[in-house]
């Protein structure tokens, strides 16, 4: 796998296996994650990905708590929101780099995620 990953956060299991499927499809190692504790769970076990794919309504730990508590771990991770909540305006003061509207342009992602994620 390479060194820096997509991490995919999302509730939905069927979602989530979608877009890890994708992400393989197009060259990109993709790790899951079911919610913001889980990823952050990862990401304190030295999990270092790329970007980090983002669903906001989800149990435990929310896209905007997820947030919330990965920026006061001074972390840069670039943050793509891809939900069917919120507003671009809402999305875009958390410091996110981008917010996709579900269901999501899929070139329009994974030419997102080129930018971030070099294939090896």
């Amino acid at each position: 796998m390479p060194s820096h990953p997509v991490l995919v956060v999302e509730d939905d299991a069927d979602v989530r296996e979608a877009m890890v499927q994708v992400l393989l499809a197009a060259g990109h190692a993709a790790v899951p994650a079911g919610d913001g504790q889980e990823a952050l769970a990862q990401l304190d076990g030295g999990l270092e990905p790329c970007v980090i794919l983002l669903d906001l309504m989800m149990p435990r730990m929310d896209g905007w708590a997820f947030i919330e508590h990965h920026r006061r771990r001074e972390r840069q991770t670039p943050i793509i929101v891809v939900s069917a909540y919120g507003s671009q305006e809402q999305v875009r003061k958390t410091g996110v780099i981008a917010y996709m509207r579900k269901p999501v342009d899929i070139d329009a992602l994974l030419a997102m995620i080129d930018e971030h994620c070099p294939q090896q």
